[in-house]
């Protein structure tokens, strides 16, 4: 196609093929279609899109056409390939000039660039990158933005790469050049001040490349070995010494700052403790690192940790005056040492200091030797100096646990600074208070802490609200004592209360409501004297919070320690507490996103310390239902709040609920884990033993797929387990429930009844191994001994296997007193016996002693095996008489006999 004669061609289809005009533009894409495959068509497409004159959307047809002719015919076997010819022209007329004026057509222009850079570069392309790198340099505007933008498209289709041979390419003919580009650009920002349009484009292309370098060494940490080097001395240099000075940037540092903590922490590089063990690379890597960081090199890295990144700046100083809410809110972590300096900073020191303690440690000590002499107020650097090393000092806390005394420190100097009241001494007293934070759990005697107690107090009182508000409460640690918090207590209380009240940013009520839940926590019921202010407060907190969700999880959790500590007292909360239950459970409020797991413990905590039940805590559990379709995590405290409801009075619950909940379980059971399962039949199993008349009427519907199990011999040894349970209770407590059941069977079966029992007590006695807990396995012996005296030929071929599980209970139950050589059935219980509390736990709940008194009334802990035993033999040698009884008795084991017999001695 001739340039000349074609190009007024083109441009007329072109246009054509930009009308609105159907029967205009569908000829025009026709021709078009048919000229894809002409030699010489794209290069009429390029100078058509290049030409700044033409119509914008003729141009912007121009290089959508030519960026899908790249995708179907650059690449040499495409069906009707370029020819290299004028591919060579094509590229050469690709990067000629970097002036679109027009943003989205340049956008365009770049990705079709990479798009050939992708197929080309570097083999045939390889001017492409120098020619971007020189134009990003020129003092023209526009041209570096349009060379940026290409950069960064070219960068990021390049590294996308994945066969391995490119990917070899990319890293020749680009890794290596990474750094050198990278200093190019650096050099290049010093010319480009901060309000200049590119400044923005061209710190991004630096970031990108840095993070080409990352991600690299991410993912492919052996390949990066010999990059180890020029790595580390890119980013010490840039960030540890001058070289930096006037040119690195804040992402900047954090990219090259966390290149190097992923060098030194690469568990890749780290050999085995047996050397021999290592791999060639590993030991490699290592050898590279260790022979980078030399003392000389850790010192000044520490050093400039401590001494330059570690100061508060005038900008985090402002702040603090002008907005301390603020300022404290900044500090929090999470992920934010990828993304922010000070946090970053502050990682990597740890990880360094963690690598190479035994180097750090006597650098650290001395800065921390040079700061014991009283500090001048004046002073500011020297203010800030001691706060960045106390900081480290903190950040070290477990490194240099046999290294410092911090008892002796915290006694002989900490103390006396926390007392300064100095305004300009607020920076250390915040940072003192942190610091003692750190050690606490580290390295601090218990001795200590009522004078550490009297100190928080006074910050507590400090007009400053980030030093007050960086106080910390040690009281959710391993060694705190509530003896010696107990004095303090109610200052500490209302202080904390005060300091809810004052401050407005969420984050802060949030921390400070943290604080609180913990000392709730930790003294129980013995912070009741002081809640009511809080317990005032909290509704009008709620209230205002309705747009932060994650202030009312703080809420929530506040709520459920203060629960646990009013106890049964907690009713007079339920105004409150019962609407807040409600909407952090309903399922069709928005809210629950957020709020349901800490409510589902809030409504189960509720429950079990009611007295009683009311109708407004009856009628939440109407969100229930809705709950139970949802397979999720929160399915144990759904199963755990139904038994607390059961426990609290089944009979006004179930009369309500118990049809609901059987279809609920129905569904449930139809496609669930094993755990789910077993969780619901537990559910059954509570109603039997609260309610064992009305129970199986209740729950008849889910009764047979349970006999079904026990017949066919379940393989799951704890669904078994508890199968049988929930048979046991029927048997024992409601036999004619259990034999108008078996009839259901028998007639679903087609079988005789006699055979549905033979069946049940033949797995019952195969599976009794199943059965892992004493009470369940008393109850088994119990129900089947229930079925004695008893006429019933089944039951007589049956009888062996009756006396096996009798005998394996007493075993399991009876304990023997060695003086008078008789057996006492140790799971009876006294209506005498008080719930034995120790010191170190809580004192019962209102549902523990609800369990108790049913307890109380369970044949399990009422009615002794021994004397059951004893009494249904006796029954049935009554009503077979001596001759008859002998018999049976001789289907049974004379070692079971023998055993039995020494059980039974005194009857």
């Amino acid at each position: 196609m001739d340039l000349n004669s074609a190009s007024s061609i083109v441009l007329q289809v072109l246009t054509q093929a930009t009308s609105q005009d159907t029967t205009v533009l569908k000829p025009a894409e026709e021709q078009l279609k048919q000229w894809e495959t002409q030699p010489g068509f794209y290069s009429v497409l390029l100078n058509i899109f290049t030409n700044h004159t033409l119509d914008v959307n003729v141009r912007w047809l121009a290089v959508l056409y030519f960026k899908n002719g790249i995708d179907r015919y650059w690449r040499r076997v495409a069906p009707h390939a370029l020819s290299e010819e004028e591919k060579a022209t094509l590229r050469a007329g690709l990067i000629a000039n970097f002036n679109e004026p027009v943003n989205q057509i340049a956008t365009q222009i770049s990705v079709l660039i990479a798009k050939v850079a992708r197929v080309d570069c570097p083999r045939q392309w390889p001017e492409l990158i120098p020619t971007l790198v020189e134009s990003v340099k020129v003092q023209d505007d526009l041209r570096q933005h349009r060379a940026l933008l290409t950069f960064y498209h070219v960068t990021k289709t390049l590294a996308s790469k994945r066969l391995a041979a490119d990917r070899k390419l990319f890293y020749d003919g680009f890794l290596h050049a990474v750094f050198e580009r990278l200093k190019q650009f650096l050099e290049c920002s010093r010319s480009i001040r901060a309000e200049n349009v590119c400044r923005d484009r061209l710190e991004k292309t630096i970031i990108l490349f840095t993070k080409v370098l990352l991600d690299f060494l991410d993912q492919h940490p052996f390949s990066f070995t010999p990059l180890i080097q020029r790595s580390l001395e890119f980013a010490v240099s840039y960030v540890f010494t001058e070289a930096g000075e006037g040119i690195v940037f804040e992402r900047f540092i954090v990219q090259c700052m966390n290149l190097i903590k992923m060098i030194v922490k690469n568990y890749a590089y780290k050999p085995s403790k047996n050397i021999e063990d290592s791999s060639p690379e590993t030991l490699e890597a290592h050898k590279i690192k260790t022979e980078f960081f030399t003392y000389p090199t850790l010192m000044e890295i520490c050093r400039r940790l401590v001494t330059h990144y570690f100061l508060l700046t005038k900008e985090e100083l402002a702040m603090w005056e002008e907005d301390p809410e603020g300022f404290t809110v900044e500090e929090t972590g999470g992920d934010s040492w990828k993304y922010s300096l000070r946090p970053c900073t502050e990682v990597l020191f740890i990880d360094i200091f963690h690598e190479y303690n035994q180097t750090l440690t006597p650098v650290l000590l001395e800065m921390v030797h040079s700061l014991q002499a009283s500090t001048n107020m004046e002073d500011t650097s020297a203010i800030l100096i001691k706060d960045a090393v106390y900081n480290a000092v903190g950040l070290a806390a477990y490194e240099l646990f046999d290294s410092v005394d911090f008892d002796q420190w915290f006694k002989n100097q900490l103390l006396a600074e926390l007392q300064v009241s100095h305004n300009r001494y607020k920076p250390i007293r915040r940072r003192v208070i942190w610091l003692i934070g750190q050690w606490i759990s580290v390295k601090f005697k218990s001795d200590l802490r009522p004078v550490l107690y009297e100190a928080i107090r006074n910050l507590l009182q400090d007009q400053d609200l980030v030093v007050s508000k960086n106080n910390f409460l040690p009281v959710d640690d391993f060694e705190f004592r509530t003896d010696q918090f107990l004095p303090y207590l109610e200052s500490m209380f209302t202080l904390l209360f005060q300091l809810l009240q004052e401050v407005t940013q969420c984050d802060t009520k949030m921390h400070v409501l943290h604080v609180l839940s913990c000392v709730i926590e930790r003294v129980s019921m013995q912070v009741r004297p002081y809640v009511g202010c809080l317990v005032q407060y909290l509704p009008l907190l709620w209230k205002q919070s309705e747009e932060h969700n994650m202030l009312r999880c703080a809420i929530l959790t506040t709520l459920i320690h203060l629960v646990q500590g009013l106890g049964a007292d907690s009713r007079s909360l339920y105004p409150f507490l019962l609407p807040v239950i409600q909407l952090s459970t309903d399922v069709s409020q928005p809210p629950h996103v957020y709020l349901l797991e800490d409510g589902l413990e809030l409504w189960l905590v509720t429950l079990e310390n009611s007295p009683c039940l009311t109708p407004e805590l009856l009628s939440i559990f109407q969100n229930m239902s809705a709950l139970l379709e949802l397979s999720s995590e929160n399915f144990t405290n759904c199963f755990k709040i139904i038994n607390a409801y059961i426990f609290l009075s089944s009979s006004e619950f179930l009369q309500m609920y118990a049809a609901d909940l059987c279809q609920s379980f129905c569904e449930v059971l139809k496609d669930t884990t094993t755990d789910g399962q077993v969780q619901v039949l537990k559910v059954v199993e509570n109603v039997l033993k609260v309610n064992p008349v009305l129970g199986p009427q209740m729950f008849q519907p889910l009764l047979p797929s349970i006999v079904r199990g026990i017949i066919d011999g379940e393989r799951y040894p704890v669904v078994m387990s508890t199968y049988l349970g929930i048979m046991g209770r029927i048997l024992l407590q409601n036999a004619k429930f259990f034999s108008l059941l078996l009839n259901q069977m028998a007639c679903e079966f087609g079988q005789e009844l006699d055979q549905i029992l033979g069946n049940v007590i033949e797995m019952w006695v195969d599976r009794m191994d199943n059965i892992t807990q004493p009470e369940r396995r008393k109850l088994s012996a119990l129900a089947l001994l229930s079925l004695l005296p008893s006429l019933n030929s089944v039951i007589h071929d049956k009888f062996c296997g009756i006396i096996n599980i009798s005998v394996e209970g007493l075993h399991d139950v009876m304990s023997e007193d060695p003086e008078t050589e008789t057996y006492k059935d140790c799971m009876l219980m006294s209506h005498f016996e008080e719930l034995k509390v120790t010191e170190d736990e809580e004192p019962p709940t209102e549902q523990d002693k609800r369990k108790k008194m049913l307890a109380l009334k369970d044949p399990v802990h009422t009615v002794s095996l021994q004397q059951f035993v004893y009494e249904k033999l006796k029954a049935q040698q009554e009503l077979l008489g001596e001759q008859g009884f002998q018999a049976l008795m001789e289907t049974v084991d004379t070692e079971i006999v023998a055993q039995l017999q020494k059980f039974l001695q005194g009857f």
